[in-house]
């Protein structure tokens, strides 16, 4: 028997034709699918049609095993120093990984400071490490990192062309100034996901191994385009950049009254606490003042002498920017207090570029 391989060209007295339901390459199709396809041969001896011939030729689609993780945001995210993990406020950044094998699969979750003096995606150089790095995947009960419901540390059995939201949490250390960043890259890997509720083990290329690494039936190989994949986002530090300045002026003294006092035993002095919040800083929040006169040779002025100045009232001890020079205006203020020769005060929030002052007087012994 000779056999013959021919091109079939539009003049040949056989014609055949391909008909299938599937097409023979089908991108995306899931692992472990059948394909299909029929072929039918017509054709004539002496003008007479003859039986069709058929055949069909079938293959199983492998597993073609690949990822994408991308930062969520597109921005660095802005933490302050001391801000931790924990509720009610946690610092974290958030990241996609999305499946784009053929199959459903699990994913190994790490996370790595970058090094420092590196630059980071969004804001100048890696100059920190964030500690008690955690990761935490999105559990869906409600969007947005919630420490009491993300618990999951791995991707479990994520569809093909799904994705899932992936949280890395940690600690912000004390003592940042603005502007400071640190880098954060997430690497997932792919794992087997034949099993749900743990981890999967590895795929090995080519092979036709399952979760329990036997040869499975359908024979399908695994084929990688990536095998894991990473991409880095990072925080950067939004500090308040406070300080304050402490000053005094006598108002008034028993022998010259008001015209040119002089700090003798009886006199008057009135105390002035500026605190200012730089340019460019975050606000300063819940910025309580205390300056203990206990151990000192001063009395808290809370009642005007006879002849002195008026008194500056309980609830109204704190005046606006820069009120020290004695010509500013009393604010309404939160509470100026005394308890025990120990001064407090409340200034509320000192937003960036802003100065609040205290002003607080008294008497000396």
């Amino acid at each position: 028997m000779t056999s013959k391989l021919k091109l079939l060209v539009a003049t040949s007295a056989v014609t055949a034709a391909m008909l299938g339901a599937n097409p023979a390459f089908a991108a995306g199709t899931t692992a472990g699918d059948a394909i299909t396809n029929n072929v039918t041969v017509n054709y004539q001896v002496g003008g007479v049609a003859q039986t069709a011939e058929t055949d069909s030729d079938t293959f199983t689609v492998d597993r073609k095993l690949d990822l994408t993780v991308s930062e969520a945001n597109g921005a660095a995210q802005s933490v302050t120093p001391g801000q931790t993990a924990g509720a009610p406020n946690p610092a974290f950044l958030t990241y996609t990984v999305t499946n784009d094998s053929n199959d459903v699969v699990d994913f190994e979750l790490t996370a790595a400071q970058q090094t420092t003096g590196t630059a980071t995606p969004f804001s100048g150089t890696d100059d920190f490490d964030v500690t008690g790095l955690l990761i935490f995947v999105e559990s869906g009960a409600t969007p947005g990192y919630q420490p009491a419901e993300d618990t999951a540390t791995f991707i479990d059995e994520l569809a093909e062309d799904a994705n899932a939201t992936v949280y890395v949490v940690g600690d912000i250390p004390l003592g940042l100034a603005t502007g400071d960043a640190a880098g954060i890259t997430l690497t997932a890997a792919i794992k087997q996901g034949d099993t749900g509720g743990s981890l999967g083990g590895d795929y090995t290329v080519n092979a036709t191994n399952t979760e329990d690494g036997t040869v499975n039936a359908a024979n399908i190989d695994n084929v990688f385009v990536n095998s894991s994949a990473s991409d880095t986002d990072n925080f950067v530090i939004s500090a308040a950049n406070v300080s304050v300045v402490k000053s005094s002026a006598v108002l008034w003294d028993p022998v010259n009254g008001s015209s040119n006092p002089k700090s003798i035993p009886g006199a008057v002095i009135e105390y002035c606490i500026a605190v200012t919040n730089a340019t460019g800083s975050a606000t300063a929040t819940s910025v309580n003042i205390s300056d203990d006169i206990s151990t000192l040779d001063l009395s808290f002025y809370a009642t005007a002498p006879a002849a002195g100045p008026a008194t500056i009232p309980a609830a109204n001890g704190v005046r606006s920017a820069l009120a020290c020079d004695g010509t500013g205006t009393n604010a309404d203020a939160s509470g100026l207090g005394e308890s025990g020769g120990v001064i407090s005060g409340n200034l509320g929030d000192v937003a960036a570029g802003a100065t609040e002052t205290l002003l607080f007087r008294a008497t000396v012994d």
